[in-house]
């Protein structure tokens, strides 16, 4: 059993949803919000989150398949330097693993994923009052209206890795 915590960056839409999504998961044990960049070409901030989980309870194709489920992962928009479509390695063998599950999860799509695997270069944490959005208050407006369905949506379709004590919460909002 690996009892060790790894790290992975993910953008694709607004980072208080993916935010919200990835704290309500088995294994998660810490998300960052904020802007992510990669190296070279790819050196531009783009919104996403840090993700600190758990592989022996929450696997890294789980992960990935989670973050293609709950975004436009196949939909190129005008909003797309903004929501990079994306997962982040944050050391180097991650990259072939990273490659390898976004192939094997093309499967469930039927249109190509634009979601790419990137190299993690700089994350710059978005303000303090914004971390924990969803959970620090999940009757904001935004909250109630944007990412509470998707919650439910997200029980819906993968309650086996839902995190139970996150539940109450999403089902009451």
């Amino acid at each position: 059993m690996d009892n060790t915590v790894k790290i992975i960056g993910l953008s694709g839409s607004c980072y208080w949803c993916t935010e919200a999504i990835f704290l309500s998961l088995r294994g998660v044990t810490k998300v960052e919000q904020g802007w992510l960049s990669s190296v070279a070409d790819d050196d531009w901030f783009s919104e996403g989150i840090i993700v600190t989980f758990m592989p022996d309870v929450l696997s890294l194709k789980n992960l990935i398949a989670i973050h293609l489920h709950t975004h436009s992962c196949t939909k190129v928009h005008t909003m797309r330097d903004k929501y990079r479509s994306a997962v982040y390695a944050m050391e180097p063998y991650q990259n072939t693993e990273i490659k390898h599950n976004l192939a094997l999860l093309q499967d469930e799509f039927e249109l190509p994923l634009i979601t790419r695997a990137y190299t993690f270069n700089q994350f710059k944490a978005s303000d303090e009052s914004m971390q924990n959005y969803y959970y620090s208050d999940p009757q904001r407006p935004f909250c109630e209206k944007i990412i509470s369905p998707k919650l439910k949506k997200l029980l819906d379709n993968h309650a086996h890795l839902m995190n139970k004590d996150k539940l109450p919460t999403i089902l009451s909002a």
